[in-house]
């Protein structure tokens, strides 16, 4: 991984080094799995299920997307999808608190365009 990049990563948030350390300080393993996160289809499942009320499928997108950015380190991404995961989970459209939901909704599209960008920038 070059520099830049690296760079990058670590500006908006990422722990490289920590997940470097799950991936056993292998560079190229890291490398292969950060850049299939670009192909990863759960924050359209998050956006898609909210917009349609769908909070059991959208909770299973969440929390499928809350592990893949844990195993990534894509810290930024993982806090605010956490939150909506949490949020969701177990409940009835009745007892959420749209507002706020609304809010990380929000929060999450920052953050996960943030890092598509930055990826995208740094394709091989």
């Amino acid at each position: 991984m070059d520099e830049k990049f690296r760079k990058q990563l670590e500006e908006n948030g990422a722990d490289v080094d920590a997940t470097l350390k799950r991936f056993m300080g292998n560079e190229t393993l890291y490398m292969k799995f950060i850049m299939k996160f670009l192909d990863d289809k759960n924050f359209a499942g998050v956006k898609e299920n909210l917009g349609k009320k769908d909070y059991e499928a959208a909770y299973v997108s969440a929390h499928t997307l809350k592990g893949v950015t844990a195993n990534l380190g894509l810290d930024p991404v993982y806090k605010v999808v956490s939150q909506i995961s949490d949020m969701l989970k177990g409940k009835s459209p009745e007892e959420v608190d749209h507002e706020k939901l609304e809010e990380l909704s929000g929060q999450l599209e920052v953050e996960y365009s943030r890092f598509i960008r930055i990826l995208e920038e740094n394709k091989p």
